[in-house]
Parts: C-alpha cells; structure tokens; sequence
C-alpha cells in the first residue's frame, strides 16, 4: 500500500509503515468534559474518524483510542459553581458528547479511557520518571525536568532557548526552572483528589495522555492524532514524559487538523462567536455537517458561516439526488448489453482516483470532488434511453462504497409522519412520568437521528423538524 501522512514531527509527507502488520495503533486526544463540545473539536472528531475508517476500508485493523479529560480546573470550577460533583458533571457530558459526535457520524472508539479510571498508571509513570532523574517532588506538586529531555521541542521546533525566554513561575509554584511543568498537582481545599506517594492530590493535564497511550497501546504507536493547537505544550510534553519513562520513539507519526474560523474570526468565546455542536445538530442535517468539515483537507483551516453550511447542503444534495435516481431507475433497467463496458471503466477508474486522493495524506477535498465525478457520469447515464441493472448496480455500489468511507450515507431515513412523532412524544412525557428516564432518553435520541428536534417548554413539549 501507498498511504502518504503528513508527519508533524518531520514537516513532511511519509509512506506509512506500521509497527506491526495491516494494524494501526492510533490514539487520539479526546475533549475536556465540562460542557458540550464546540465544532473546533467536531473537527478533530470527524477528521480521525475518516482516517479510522479509510485504514479500515485500506484492509487494516485500527485500534482507536480517544481519551476523556474527566478531571482538571475547568471540571473543577464548573462543579464549584454547579454545585455538582465532578464525576456527575463529567457522565453527563461524555454522554452529551457521544451522542453529537454520533450524530455527525463518528464511530465510537475501540477504547475510550477517562482519567478518573487511570489513576493507579498515571501514578505509576510519575513515578517511573521520579526514579529516572526526569522528576522531582516539590511541596506536594511533581514537576517534569524539561532541560533532562534533550529533543524537547522537536515536534514544535522551537529551540530551548526560545522557550527559556518565555517561560515564567508562577506564584505558589516550587519550579526548579521555569521550563518545568507539572505532573501531579498538591491539592486544594474543595477539590476532587486522589492519594499519592506524594500527598493528596490530582494529576496535571498533560500526563493523561501518556498514560493512558502506554495502557492501552504500548510504548511506541503509530499515529497520535489531534487539534493543531494542542501541538505544544501538550503533544510536546508528552514526547517528552513518554520517551523518557520508556526509552522508546512515542508515536512514528503526529497528525494535527487546522483551525475553524466563524465568519473569517478565529472562534474564541471572547468575541461571542462560539459555535456548539450540539446546537448544530439540531438545527442541520448532521451528514451536511460532516460533508462540510470534510470539504476542506483536513491541515488547512476551515471557515464557517451559515451561508456556507447552504452551500454545502446544495453540494451534498446533488450526490444524493444521483444515488436516489439510480435506485428509482432500477427498475426499469434492462439486463446488462456488451456495449456498456465504457461505463464499467468509467466507474472502475473512478474508485481508483477517489483511493489515490485518499492514500495522498487523506485528502478529503480531492476525494469529495471524485464523488462529483461520479455524480456527473451517473447522471449522464441516466439519460439514455435504456438504463441496465449491471450497471446501475455498479453506480449505485460505487457511490455507498465511496461515500461510506468518508462516514456520508447517501440513503435518507424514512421521513416519519407527524402522528408518528406525536405518539412518540406522548410516550416519552408517559416514560419520563414513569420515571422511565432511559427510555425517554431513547425516544429523544430516535428523533434527533431521524432530524426532529424537541424543545421541553412550560406549555410541553414542542417539535421541528431540523
């Protein structure tokens, strides 16, 4: 295979070589679960899904990891002001979070790990590294020597000196070198902790990663994967933690997806342009979302508007009105005739453009416009006179094959009626008066799937369609 990734570490595009053969060790860092996720980690979300899958359909075998941060200040301070506990908080928007990604399209991970759940191995690596000279105990806190690891910066490229001189101590801090940063954190009045060699206390953000990384996959994986903002300090603080306490290359290959952009503004909730993507679901198609984000190759940044999503939608449409036509005209096609064969290479050559996009560092974009390839062939064949189920067959299973890669299903569910959502509503206020909260929830999930959106309100429940 010819697979080509663009490696963050070396700033350039590689073949990829796995460690171990047609199998992908992959891991992916997930959200910080204090809220409901904006589309800046939809993207990430959507992005390595598709590459998930696009190894899968390639014949490999992926073991796909995407943690939970379910502790850290943002929990914390949300509980605080909540009045909620940290690990209620954190179920109720791990849920959140699996049923918007869901929505959009998202394969659940092989294992997705939490923190909370992995401390005995966060506690252990600190540990490892504290034995190795990397570490030290300072007033309850564990920092990481930075000047130990002598690539530090390698994956950002930035020199330790350039480093040096931005780096400060901050106050309450017991820092051997402003370069430092923590591993375990002493703790606080009111906070959520856990029992250490070192005191009680709770772990810094960017050991999670490595930990868990090392549980779960080993000590060196194939592709780490997540938001190009997380490439320092985060992703290079955790080569640094990993190749110290392992002696081994973490990850062989680093990828980073850009940016999103509302309106042309980088999104930030100081300007008041923070998108929710769970708000998004409900008010678009999820599969002209996930059409969307993957419009644009995935280290590139994205800008979003409203009027963009619309043209999307017209985009996404097109293909899918070409794959409904096929179907229509099946049945009336006739049994296949030899001077179809063109067509046949057509389709054939088709798929073979949409791999070569793909094996080029996933190109999305390319491989979108392969299926507007298709759907002009297609659509030039469907207006001959006679149609033949050969071929048909071949357009039809080409377009799904294509399409499902990249996680876009073509077939649109059946619309339901409107007494048909009226009776499952009046099932759900009977479940929740039930107190039946599973089932409600169900019921919640099977019309969000089905594009109908609920809106409790002190009159009752009200509905749309998104």
């Amino acid at each position: 295979m010819s697979i080509k990734v663009f490696n963050t570490l070396t700033r350039a595009k590689e073949l990829f070589h796995p460690l171990e053969e047609n199998k992908v060790k992959m891991y992916v860092c997930g959200p910080t679960v204090y809220n409901y996720i904006h589309i800046g980690n939809a993207r990430p979300a959507i992005v390595f899904d598709t590459v998930r899958k696009y190894f899968e359909y390639r014949g490999y075998e992926v073991n796909y990891v995407l943690n939970f941060t379910d502790v850290d200040d943002k929990l914390i301070k949300a509980a605080n002001e909540l009045g909620e506990e940290v690990p209620d908080i954190a179920n109720r928007f791990i849920q959140a979070y699996k049923e918007d990604v869901g929505a959009l399209g998202v394969q659940e991970a092989v294992h997705h790990p939490r923190v909370t759940e992995n401390m005995e191995e966060i506690i252990q690596f600190i540990e490892g590294l504290i034995e190795k000279g990397f570490a030290y105990e300072s007033g309850g806190d564990v920092y990481f020597r930075t000047r130990s690891f002598n690539e530090y910066g390698k994956l950002s490229h930035q020199s330790i000196d350039e480093l040096r001189s931005g780096a400060r101590i901050e106050a309450g801090e017991k820092k051997e070198d402003p370069l430092d940063f923590t591993l375990w954190k002493e703790a606080k009045e009111a906070e959520i902790t856990w029992e250490s060699p070192w005191g009680k206390g709770r772990p810094g953000w960017h050991i999670e990663c490595s930990a868990m990384a090392k549980k779960y996959l080993g000590d060196t994986i194939d592709i780490h994967a997540g938001g190009q903002d997380l490439t320092f300090p985060h992703h290079e603080n955790e080569i640094a933690q990993s190749e110290a306490n392992n002696g081994e290359s973490f990850a062989r290959y680093w990828m980073h997806n850009g940016y999103i952009n509302i309106e042309n503004e980088k999104m930030s909730k100081s300007l008041g342009n923070f998108v929710l993507a769970h708000d998004l679901v409900q008010k678009h198609d999820p599969q002209v979302i996930r059409f969307f984000m993957l419009s644009v190759h995935y280290r590139h940044p994205i800008n979003f508007s409203d009027e963009l999503l619309a043209g999307a939608k017209s985009s996404f449409e097109r293909i899918r009105n070409a794959f409904e036509n096929l179907q229509h005209r099946r049945e009336t096609s006739l049994n296949l005739s030899e001077d179809n064969d063109q067509w046949l290479n057509e389709i054939t050559m088709q798929k073979q453009q949409f791999i070569s996009e793909m094996d080029d560092d996933f190109n999305t974009a390319n491989a979108i416009s392969v299926l507007f390839d298709l759907t002009k062939s297609a659509n030039l064949y469907l207006q001959g006179d006679q149609t033949h189920t050969d071929v048909i067959d071949q357009f039809t299973e080409a377009f799904a094959e294509l399409a499902g890669v990249l996680g876009l299903r073509l077939k649109q569910e059946d619309e339901l009626l409107d007494e048909e959502v009226d009776s499952l509503i009046e099932e759900r206020k009977q479940a929740r008066k039930d107190r039946n909260f599973a089932r409600a929830d169900e019921i919640r999930d099977e019309l969000k799937a089905r594009n109908i959106v609920l809106e409790d309100t002190a009159q009752g429940t009200r509905w749309k369609r998104g």
